[in-house]
């Protein structure tokens, strides 16, 4: 069964920094995409940052508006696993965090999507 375990969320003030890790189980056959999505209280899931992958290569990143310019997404391809830089953070950002993957699994040839049991990471004002 593939699972996605999130690290790294804690309790930081305004204006600091902040990593969170996402490493998924080993029996992936391939990965389609990692990202990471959010949800504060009484909001939507809304996305952060994601990668996808055009075969085995990254092929584009974006982010969500909210984020840009200071939010930084990479993966570790090989190693399965995912992190999400957070720097300048703003009390809004305060929200779970959650680990996301499009990927086939070993006993599978379809692509699924998979989520973390999420981190929590707040900003004090």
């Amino acid at each position: 069964q593939v699972q996605l375990v999130e690290s790294g969320g804690e309790l930081v003030q305004a204006g600091g920094s902040l990593r969170l890790s996402c490493q998924a189980s080993k029996n992936i056959f391939r990965l389609g995409a990692m990202g990471w999505y959010r949800q504060a209280p009484g909001k939507e899931r809304e996305l952060v940052a994601q990668i996808t992958y055009i075969g085995d290569t990254i092929g584009s990143t974006k982010y969500g508006d909210a984020v840009k310019g200071r939010f930084t997404i990479s993966v570790a391809t090989v190693e399965k696993a995912a992190y999400l830089q957070m720097s300048a953070l703003k009390p809004e950002d305060t929200a779970v965090y959650y680990c996301n993957a499009v990927l086939t699994p070993l006993d599978s040839d379809v692509p699924s999507v998979y989520w973390g049991q999420g981190t929590q990471v707040t900003v004090s004002s």
